[in-house]
């Protein structure tokens, strides 16, 4: 693989997908102190202006798109959109940090619920590509970042859903870049492993799950996550300047990412007693 130079974000658009929290709210945050131009996308729209507000303040351009990554209608529209917003401007930077957890065992999930989360982490990361991806083609050089997770990398008991969406995940973003190796487009695939951020306490809950056991497991993995998002957005930000094809966030990624190929097949019986007692929903 060729080694591409730096790539400076001073004056580029960037899309930034689940931008109204967490790692994505961080990561747009530093794009714009590096001097880019922002599209934000996320489902909440109060979230997204109160951000837009803040980086405005600061003399960053901005734009807010609020939609739910499941409307393939409305992400294939969203090029347009920004365009629009940004006087005719199309983007160099596509962060995807959009993403949903599920709570329940794959007994506990129905074939619905375990489609919401495909359609989201999956399918809206997917979407998005595929829509800017002409503009970020007709660039002289450009960024994909996607990302994935620890479980893409390794796959717990109790995170069925989650982990097929993150695995694809990972293999659509390795697919793309081999792809776009000889155009201007570079592609990263994102790793966190545990970060700060409200995704646990946010994931949606199996009907089958009692409430309550949801909570605690839920509480029970987000007391071992270490990384702050903004530790974790100047990860990622600096994977997209340096164009790093794989980028981890935490010890944890990288041990899970080692642990994996060394025992492809024995490392769970090394995590099942950290990782297992956390995701279990069933009481």
């Amino acid at each position: 693989m060729r080694r591409r130079p730096r790539l400076e974000l001073d004056r580029r658009l960037a899309v930034v997908t689940g931008a109204g929290s967490g790692m994505g709210r961080a990561s747009a945050e530093l794009l714009a102190s590096r001097g880019c131009a922002l599209a934000l996308v996320d489902r909440d729209a109060g979230a997204l202006e109160t951000l837009a507000a803040e980086l405005r303040g600061r003399g960053a351009s901005v734009s807010t798109h609020p939609l739910d990554l499941a409307d393939l209608d409305a992400v294939a529209a969203l090029p347009a959109a920004v365009a629009a917003a940004h006087d005719g401007a199309t983007p160099s930077v596509l962060l995807n940090c959009a993403g949903v957890s599920m709570l329940g065992s794959f007994a506990q999930v129905t074939l619905e619920e375990f489609r919401s989360v495909v359609e989201v982490n999956l399918w809206g990361t997917v979407a998005t590509v595929k829509a800017f991806l002409p503009d970020l083609l007709a660039a002289p050089e450009a960024h994909i970042a996607n990302v994935s997770s620890l479980y893409g990398l390794t796959a717990p008991a109790g995170r069925v859903p989650y982990v097929t969406s993150k695995f694809a995940v990972r293999g659509f973003t390795d697919s793309l870049r081999h792809e776009l190796e000889r155009t201007g487009v570079t592609v990263s695939a994102i790793y966190p492993g545990g970060v700060k951020t409200g995704i646990i306490h946010h994931a949606r809950v199996a009907a089958a799950v009692d409430a309550s056991v949801a909570k605690r497991a839920a509480d029970a993995q987000s007391a071992l996550y270490r990384t702050t998002p903004e530790q974790a957005a100047a990860i990622i930000v600096a994977g997209i300047e340096r164009r790093r094809p794989r980028v981890f966030i935490g010890r944890d990624a990288r041990l899970s990412d080692i642990v994996s190929r060394v025992a492809p097949v024995g490392y769970w019986s090394i995590m099942r007693g950290i990782v297992a007692k956390a995701g279990d929903t069933r009481g």
